[in-house]
């Protein structure tokens, strides 16, 4: 095993038509497995040594505007609002969405408890999981203004019993998102929203919208459900005009506590 082979092998999954961030993870697992040899005095050096392998850049996703989004959420099929709302609004992904049951919705308490996902097999079979970590258990609050959603949706379309899935397709079985993707479709062209919006593009936008609204670094993992601090620091990133509006709240406590400004 000699570098040159590593980079051989790594230039063959490329040439092949592996995806980047495929050929990056294939790359790191290597990395590491060699790591694990030269621990054990398997091997005396890594031969993983390809500067930039181990990392891509990944591209920036859509982030609709408020507006845009609820274009969007006004244009998809009726049974499938509330499933939007909620990606953007409580930031779950489309697993946890789907796993969700009549009693992991709290009325009084505007909040969703996030306690599964569901998964989903290669030969079509579906299944729920635990969470990835004890972060993923989290009860995420919704925003009042979405009572009325959640209220006529439980009544319409959510399977019965306590026990009864939230969402569920067209036809009474398990939500599966080939199940909507022709409304989906559809609902991007009636709204004018971007065409490579994806459903996952919608928990982004949530949890740029709850940076923007102020939410800080521990508050973020809480809601995306991890328990390290990196995702939560990436969406304030983007949203680092907040601090022209944190200087503007500073200098309105100026104001109106009667201080001044001494001119230079």
């Amino acid at each position: 095993m000699t570098t040159a082979r590593v980079r051989g092998w790594r230039g063959k999954l490329l040439a092949a038509g592996g995806g980047e961030p495929t050929v990056v993870k294939a790359y790191q697992l290597l990395r590491a497995l060699m790591n694990t040899a030269v621990d054990d005095e398997l091997i005396r050096r890594n031969r993983c040594r390809i500067k930039g392998a181990d990392h891509y850049e990944v591209p920036e996703r859509p982030v609709l505007t408020v507006p845009e989004f609820f274009a969007f959420a006004d244009s998809i099929a009726p049974r499938y609002r509330l499933l939007v709302l909620l990606a953007a609004f409580t930031t779950l992904r489309f697993g946890e969405l789907a796993a969700l049951r009549r009693r992991d919705i709290d009325l009084e308490g505007l909040a969703v408890s996030v306690r599964r996902s569901q998964a989903e097999l290669q030969d079509g079979r579906l299944f729920d999981k635990a969470p990835k970590s004890a972060a993923g258990v989290r009860a995420i609050s919704f925003p009042t203004e979405l009572l009325d959603d959640v209220t006529g949706h439980l009544d319409q379309f959510a399977a019965p019993g306590r026990d009864g899935h939230v969402f569920v397709g067209a036809q009474g079985g398990q939500l599966r998102q080939s199940n909507f993707r022709d409304d989906w479709v559809t609902a991007k062209k009636a709204a004018g929203v971007t065409s490579d919006l994806h459903f996952h593009d919608l928990r982004h936008t949530g949890n740029t919208l709850a940076s923007t609204a102020g939410a800080s670094t521990r508050e973020l993992m809480t809601r995306v459900g991890h328990s390290s601090s990196r995702a939560a620091l990436i969406y304030q990133h983007m949203t680092s005009d907040r601090d022209r509006v944190i200087a503007d709240r500073l200098g309105a406590m100026i104001r109106e506590s009667g201080g001044e400004v001494s001119p230079q």
